[in-house]
């Protein structure tokens, strides 16, 4: 099982020293891959009644290429993952050359976590559609693919279409992994029939045990080995003891997690609500007290690096 960090977006601050810090530590602590949220705007919950979404414009997010792009150049070792990138509200040609840039400066480090996005209103400030998303991300995926595997494509889609053209460099990976986010029964159908790995959104018990079980059995009915489909877990580490942090580790790997990736901000994931929530659990306000809490996990757990 392979242990990353999540990046915390919304504490670590815009100091580009505290934020090299942040991967070159967990990179020489043993982490094996950096995984960072995104969101391109947002939105401000106080002129919006009922407002139902875990961040808004209040949470800070730092955008994922360029971070990736500083990061790569101040690392060698630790892979790079977007958690998720939400895809549809992109074009897919400019995020197939973002991709292949930053694989190629970090040597084929990528990890492209894609997922269709919940906010309607982002999309309409990015100037794409809400309503098809889904079905415009699973052509995306194909187009990705094949701009990254040859010089040259000619493609004609639904929603895309690309006469001869291509876009130079091409990535160390040839496709890049994508993994795919998201609980819902179309993102499992989804991951079952296109991922490289998932980024699921539950926890490591019946829920999440059920969930995989479905995920593997699709994966075999669409003709591909189940095994070979990475999963990502993701779980909270402040607050907790050792013994719950080691509980927690054991209860993923039994029931199929490939990854787990440490969580040190304040939000876990609420069943009965199918969603990240920010927790009442305290939040690490000095950025460099993040670095301590996976150095403190490294040393709470260290047969797992």
């Amino acid at each position: 099982m392979k242990i990353g960090a999540l990046f915390p977006q919304f504490e670590i601050g815009t100091d580009p020293k505290t934020i090299k810090e942040f991967a070159v530590v967990s990179e020489e602590l043993g982490y094996t891959h950096l995984t960072a949220f995104d969101q391109i705007i947002g939105l401000n919950k106080a002129s919006r009644p009922g407002w139902t979404y875990v961040h808004d414009a209040e949470d800070m997010f730092h955008e994922l290429f360029v971070l990736f792009g500083y990061l790569a150049a101040v690392t060698s070792k630790i892979d790079f993952v977007t958690g998720v990138l939400v895809l549809p509200m992109r074009g897919t040609a400019l995020v197939a050359k973002q991709a292949a840039e930053v694989d190629l400066l970090s040597g084929g480090r990528l990890r492209l976590g894609v997922g269709v996005g919940v906010k309607p209103e982002e999309f309409e400030a990015c100037g794409e559609e809400f309503g098809n998303r889904g079905r415009r991300m699973d052509e995306q995926i194909d187009v990705l693919r094949k701009l990254w595997c040859a010089d040259l494509i000619t493609y004609e889609g639904k929603y895309h279409r690309i006469e001869d053209g291509g876009i130079n460099p091409l990535p160390v990976q040839r496709p890049i992994p994508i993994w795919i986010g998201g609980v819902s029964e179309a993102a499992i159908r989804r991951v079952a029939k296109l991922g490289d790995g998932w980024l699921p959104n539950f926890q490591a018990d019946d829920t999440g045990k059920r969930g995989i079980e479905e995920m593997k059995a699709q994966a075999r009915a669409n003709g591909r080995d189940p095994d070979a489909i990475g999963i990502e877990a993701t779980m909270t580490i402040i607050d907790r003891t050792p013994a719950e942090l080691a509980e927690e580790v054991e209860a993923w790997r039994a029931i199929g997690a490939t990854h787990i990736t440490v969580n040190t901000m304040p939000e876990r994931w609420v069943e009965e609500e199918k969603r990240w929530n920010k927790a009442a659990i305290g939040g690490l306000h000095d950025p460099k007290a993040h670095i301590e809490a996976v150095r403190a996990f490294r040393a709470a757990l260290p047969h797992l690096f």
